[in-house]
C-alpha cells in the first residue's frame, strides 16, 4: 500500500525547497540536532525518502545510509546526490538492516506511523536496535492525536488550512487508525487529492516499545529547537538511548 501512495507523482512533487518541511527554520534546527546526536558516529535514516534530512547531515559531516520502500522517492534522491554519497537499501523499514554499526538511527515527519499494525511498529525498534552501537540512540519525530478535538460522532479533524491547501485527518479510534487527505487546489474547479493511512501512537505507547527493544527514553520535546513537551504540544522529537546492557 505504501508503494502505491509514494508512487512517482508523489515524488516529484515532494520537494518544497525553501518552504514548508524544507524552510530554513524547520530543516536547520532538525539537522544540527541530528548532528549532535550522531557525534563521530555514522547515521542510518529509515523512510530517507528523497533525502530531505540525509543530504544536508551528510554535508554536516555525519555519513547516512538510508533505506525506503519507494523506488521513486529514491529516484528523486539519485537526482540529487549519487549512491557513494547517501547509500540506500530498498526495504521495509521494519526488518531491512544497513551493513555496519551506528551511533544513531532517526524516523522523521510521522513516518513510523506509516507502519499500521502494532506489531510492525515494535519490529521497527527492534530493527533500529540491530544497527546501533550499545548506547546509541534512536530519534523519533511524531505528532501528537488530535482526539480531543473529536466531539461525538464526528470522524474528521483540520489540521491545517491555508490558501492552495487543506489537510485534514478521519480517525477510526477503535482500530487506532487515521487517513491524512491532502487537498491542493487553484482558483479553477480542479483539485489533487492524497491520501495516506497512518496508524497513530500515543507517546506512553511508543515509550513501552521502545522498552521492548532495549531503548529508555533519554529526551522528549515538543520541536528540534528542545522546545518543552507539554499537554499541549502537537506534536514530539523523542530520543532514545540503547541500554549499554544490550
Amino acid at each position: 500500500m505504501q508503494q502505491q501512495i509514494w508512487d512517482t507523482d508523489a515524488a516529484q512533487g515532494y520537494d518544497t525547497p525553501g518552504s514548508g518541511m524544507f524552510a530554513p527554520e524547520l530543516l536547520g534546527p532538525t539537522v544540527e540536532r541530528l548532528a549532535r546526536l550522531a557525534g563521530e558516529g555514522t547515521a542510518v535514516e529509515f523512510a530517507i525518502g528523497t533525502g530531505r534530512v540525509a543530504i544536508p547531515l551528510t554535508k554536516r559531516g555525519v555519513p547516512v545510509t538510508g533505506i525506503d520502500l519507494s523506488l521513486p522517492m529514491v529516484e528523486q534522491l539519485r537526482s540529487k546526490v549519487d549512491e557513494a554519497t547517501v547509500p540506500v537499501i530498498i526495504g521495509d523499514m521494519a526488518t531491512t538492516v544497513a551493513p555496519g554499526e551506528h551511533t544513531l538511527v532517526y524516523l522523521v515527519y510521522n513516518t513510523i506511523s506509516n507502519l499500521l499494525a502494532q506489531e510492525e511498529q515494535v519490529e521497527c525498534f527492534r530493527n533500529a536496535a540491530r544497527h546501533l552501537v550499545p548506547g546509541g540512540r534512536f530519534v523519533v519525530e511524531l505528532w501528537v492525536p488530535e482526539l480531543r478535538k473529536l466531539p461525538p460522532g464526528q470522524a474528521a479533524t483540520v489540521w491545517q488550512s491555508e490558501p492552495g491547501y487543506i489537510g485534514l485527518d478521519t480517525y477510526d479510534v477503535l482500530r487506532q487508525q487515521v487517513v491524512s487527505h491532502h487537498f491542493r487546489f487553484d482558483e479553477t474547479k480542479q483539485a489533487q487529492l492524497l491520501r495516506s493511512p497512518h496508524r497513530y501512537i500515543w507517546p506512553a505507547e511508543l515509550d513501552l516499545m521502545a522498552q521492548l527493544a532495549g531503548f529508555e527514553l533519554e529526551t522528549r520535546h515538543a520541536d528540534w529547537t528542545g522546545a518543552e513537551f507539554t499537554a499541549e504540544s502537537r506534536s514530539h522529537v523523542s530520543v532514545y538511548r540503547l541500554q549499554e546492557t544490550q
